[in-house]
């Protein structure tokens, strides 16, 4: 999952709410003391679960697809491995599921289970208890989904690109798959799935599986994910989608009207596919496909295997944001084939991520670009850290007991955690560090590991062959310890030099800079221009940018995010209609929460804020809806 710079670190306190061991997934704590660290930093307290006992190896969906009522029924087949020989309950993840129905196979037969479904917790939904004596090898549940399901987002035909049909996609990542399955919903249980999907005829459905490309669109699909994958990874989409290919291994799915667009912008996909391929081994998901999701949905994209989703906020013309293809592509192997155990360790995915990221943008766009990328990541999470508690700057997250990890995730494990490897890579090279990290993906493929064994492996596989490279002290600073190490190699962009010179000469001269050095700058370079400009500006030097390059209303978010921000607590008004418009089309949390941040800093900016807000909550994922909410809250809480 890409987002960068996402400002969460404000809502953690909000989100942050102790629970009772029944309600909040928490283990017991005799068992934990009881069990070795490794196993320790292995368990999930964000999950009810209790894979050590018994764990799903494979899911059978077969469900029904219900516009009209928002809602997804059917039932849930679970082929269970059980491991602990006592063990006789099977413990699912919920959250607003309408529990119809447990059988068990035993001798071929079904026959009804009896279970308990515990009170709800707002943050981790419902602990669903299956009691299971004779131990079946198969369990079925039969269920209705929530029309507020978290993980769920249906729009009406006036909210897509079209504006002909209906529209649904999941966001199952971090704990939202329990809101549509009832699963052991953590990244440390990993299972195949198929599913069996029935529509109304005139949308194609489409899942984080072996989507056809010629499929028919005709109401009744059929689906098969033979590669283990964690919950988060569980996705489905519906709507008005046509297929166009950009290779043999690879396509695009989105609306008639945006498939072509897509396509011309991420025609360089194989090409990456390739690139990784030569530095970190085959791809494993036999095709890699995107799928271009409406405006609201509220990340840049979403790694699901074989299907990634994707913002159409990238799509900009000029290729200039395709560095987030280049993100969810990497995680087909740090993510999606070597997964975090819990989320205490997502720095074990999105960092490994970013840091690959970066090089598969190097090698296809030159170095000089990936710097600058590097150089906005790095000034950005240094600038979060500022605002952050120290628990939460570090790689190695404490346990989330109580937390939701939604809020618990910024952008420390995916910026610091790309640092920390390129850190390593800087001091033994990449003739070295490249192999070692493809011994990785290679030695964990489809495991869900966690922080203390990638350190083992770090030591045995890569240290010992290049002693003094890295000293006990530093890999605890970058591990353990909150900020960045002062010794840490910082990213530099020649080109950001150059356009910090023409800023500084403008604010002193008010002289623009040169049309012929502008003409060739990129998001990245305007990105850095904008970063610069300081707390305010004068709002007749606004208006001189915005006549000259066009910021108001401007189609790339990258851009609106940073240019509203300083518009309005400028005060240059001419920017507030645009910037109420941008927030009211877009879903993205990255692009819009940035913007309400700031309305919301005036009585008038608040009221304009919640007027807007209205407007597009019926068009915006409940995430993004949650994390508006609680802007709107704080701010409104602080006026009383």
């Amino acid at each position: 999952m890409r987002f960068s710079a996402l400002l969460l670190t404000l809502a953690m306190t909000a989100a942050a709410s102790g629970c009772s061991g029944e309600q909040a997934g928490t283990a017991d704590p005799s068992a934990n003391a009881k069990a070795s660290p490794a196993s320790a930093r292995r368990h999930d307290e964000n999950s009810y679960s209790e894979p050590e006992k018994v764990r799903i190896a494979d899911l059978a969906l077969d469900l029904a697809l219900d516009f009209d009522a928002r809602r997804l029924s059917g039932t849930a087949t679970y082929t269970l491995e059980w491991t602990d020989p006592k063990a006789a309950q099977l413990v699912l993840d919920t959250r607003d599921l309408e529990i119809r129905k447990v059988e068990g196979e035993a001798a071929g037969a079904w026959s009804g289970l009896k279970y308990a479904l515990a009170e709800a917790d707002p943050v981790f939904g419902s602990k669903l208890t299956i009691e299971a004596p004779q131990r079946n090898a198969k369990i079925r549940v039969t269920y209705a989904t929530s029309p507020q399901a978290s993980g769920l987002q249906w729009l009406e035909p006036s909210m897509t690109e079209g504006g002909q049909l209906p529209f649904m996609f999941s966001q199952s990542q971090a704990i939202h798959a329990r809101s549509w399955v009832p699963l052991q919903d953590t990244p440390g249980v990993r299972f195949t799935y198929s599913a069996h999907v029935t529509s109304r005829p005139d949308v194609m459905v489409l899942m984080s599986a072996d989507n056809d490309p010629a499929a028919p669109r005709d109401g009744d699909y059929s689906f098969r994910m033979p590669q283990p994958i964690p919950s988060y990874l569980l996705a489905i989409a519906a709507g008005d989608l046509v297929f166009k290919p950009i290779s043999a291994r690879s396509g695009v799915w989105a609306e008639p009207t945006m498939v072509d667009r897509a396509v011309a912008e991420f025609e360089d996909t194989e090409q990456m596919i390739a690139t990784t391929e030569k530095l970190y081994g085959a791809y494993r998901w036999e095709r890699y496909d995107m799928l271009v999701l409406p405006p609201s949905f509220p990340f840049g994209g979403m790694e699901n295997p074989r299907l990634s989703f994707i913002t159409p906020t990238v799509i900009v013309g000029d290729k200039s944001l395709v560095s987030l293809i280049a993100h969810e592509l990497a995680h087909s192997w740090s993510g999606n084939l070597v997964t975090n155990s819990s989320w205490k360790d997502i720095w074990l995915n999105e960092g490994f991520t970013t840091y690959v990221q970066g090089r598969i943008v190097e090698a296809l766009y030159g170095e000089e670009l990936a710097q600058m990328e590097r150089q906005i990541d790095q000034d950005g999470v240094k600038a979060d850290m500022a605002r952050m508690a120290p628990q939460d700057q570090l790689l190695v997250l404490p346990p989330l007991a109580g937390r939701d990890p939604d809020e618990a995730l910024s952008e420390v494990a995916y910026t610091k955690g790309a640092w920390f490897l390129q850190f390593l890579e800087q001091r033994v090279g990449r003739a070295k560090f490249d192999p070692f990290l493809r011994g990785w993906f290679d030695d964990h493929a489809f495991q869900s590991t966690d922080s203390e064994t990638f350190v083992a492996y770090l030591r045995k596989n890569l240290l010992e062959a290049n002693p003094g490279a890295v000293r006990e002290e530093e890999l605890d600073a970058w591990l353990n310890k909150p900020g960045i190490p002062a010794f840490a190699q910082p990213a530099q962009s020649r080109t950001f030099s150059s356009v910090d010179t023409a800023r500084i000469a403008w604010r002193g001269s008010s002289q623009l800079p040169n049309p012929q050095v502008t003409s060739q700058w990129g998001t990245q370079a305007w990105v850095r221009f904008l970063e610069g400009m300081g707390e305010k500006l004068k709002p007749e030097q606004l208006a001189q940018l915005d006549k000259a390059y066009k910021f108001t209303g401007t189609p790339n978010g990258e851009i609106a995010m940073r240019w509203y921000p300083l518009a309005l607590r400028s005060g240059y008004v001419e920017a507030r209609p645009a910037a109420g418009e941008f927030i009211e089309r877009v879903g993205r949390r990255k692009l819009i929460l940035p913007v309400y941040e700031e309305l919301v800093k005036t009585p008038d900016g608040l009221a304009f804020a919640r007027e807007v807000f209205e407007r597009a909550r019926p068009g915006y994922h409940p995430i993004t809806t949650a994390s508006v909410e609680a802007i709107l809250a704080r701010a409104e809480g602080a006026t009383q």
